[in-house]
């Protein structure tokens, strides 16, 4: 009997995916790789944020032959990690489809349901509003709710974490009412940065003397943690990624240096030989070439 659907939707065949969860199961066979049988949910966790990474750089880079086959190393992980799952009778590939299958329908209301979201900005608030009331469900039925940031990975990159958990707080409540507000928190929280550092010792690179006060130092890195908390919620509240913001910053950054280094050696010279005035003029001339 087929499996019923959570979705009014066409589902197609995919026969290569079933022949690469089949091959995945033959590797963990007792016949099998002595490697890949040997391996648990935690031996082989670091390889799923290594291989999410490159598959990052595959896209930022827009290569897409490269994409395709770091996205085939994602998935990878995905199956080799639910076969080490099935194998231990903790689930299998299928309920984890199934399982993103119902929470993707979900949340999606506005196409599975009654919901309406004219753009963009109003889906991300309905997808708020559902994880909130699935979030309610759960605490209603646990002995001991969980906290509302629970579910953000402390793993997470802190700007991408600073983002997912004012977005959070944001939903129950917790939030500036327009974005000059959050400029002022912003300049606020400068002006105790700046304060900070005043107060410490400096060595005479300017740099805070850590070894002569580290409970100064741990003040002036706590108020610059809030500067750039606050700017990431300047980034939400204006509907920008600020871990994307800064992806692309340094990319950028990167290109107009490979540039100078480039410019440079074409005059028999290095960057680190060249004056200040010099290297501005090639980063002036890197950033023309960009038009």
């Amino acid at each position: 009997m087929a499996e019923t659907l959570v979705a009014d939707v066409q589902v197609r065949p995919h026969p290569a995916f079933d022949e690469f969860v089949a091959t995945i199961e033959a590797l963990r066979a007792p016949d099998g790789c002595p490697w890949d049988k040997e391996q648990t949910h935690q031996s082989i966790s670091g390889n799923m944020v290594e291989e999410a990474y490159e598959a990052v750089d595959a896209i930022e880079a827009r290569d897409v032959p490269h994409m395709q086959e770091e996205l085939g190393d994602v998935l990878l992980q995905v199956v080799l990690q639910s076969q080490i799952a099935a194998d231990a009778g903790e689930f299998t590939i299928n309920d984890v489809c199934r399982t993103v299958n119902e929470k993707i329908v979900r949340r999606h209301p506005h196409v599975f349901g009654d919901a309406a979201a004219g753009d963009a900005n109003e889906v991300l608030d309905v997808w708020d509003q559902v994880k909130m009331a699935e979030k309610e469900a759960a605490d209603s039925a646990a002995a001991a709710p969980a906290g509302l940031l629970d579910g953000v990975p402390r793993s997470f990159p802190a700007l991408k974490q600073a983002q997912k958990i004012s977005r959070k707080a944001a939903s129950a409540g917790f939030e500036w009412d327009t974005v000059d507000d959050v400029w002022a928190k912003v300049e606020e929280e400068i002006a105790e940065v700046r304060a900070a550092y005043a107060a410490a010792p400096k060595s005479s690179n300017g740099k805070v003397d850590g070894a002569a006060d580290s409970a100064a130092l741990a003040a002036v890195e706590l108020e610059m943690g809030d500067v750039l908390f606050s700017l990431v919620n300047v980034a939400r509240k204006m509907g920008v990624q600020a871990e994307e913001s800064l992806r692309a910053t340094c990319m950028k950054f990167r290109t107009r240096w490979a540039f100078m280094e480039g410019a440079a050696a074409g005059q028999g010279r290095r960057v680190e030989d060249m004056t200040m005035d010099e290297l501005e003029a090639l980063w002036q001339m890197a950033k023309t070439l960009e038009g």
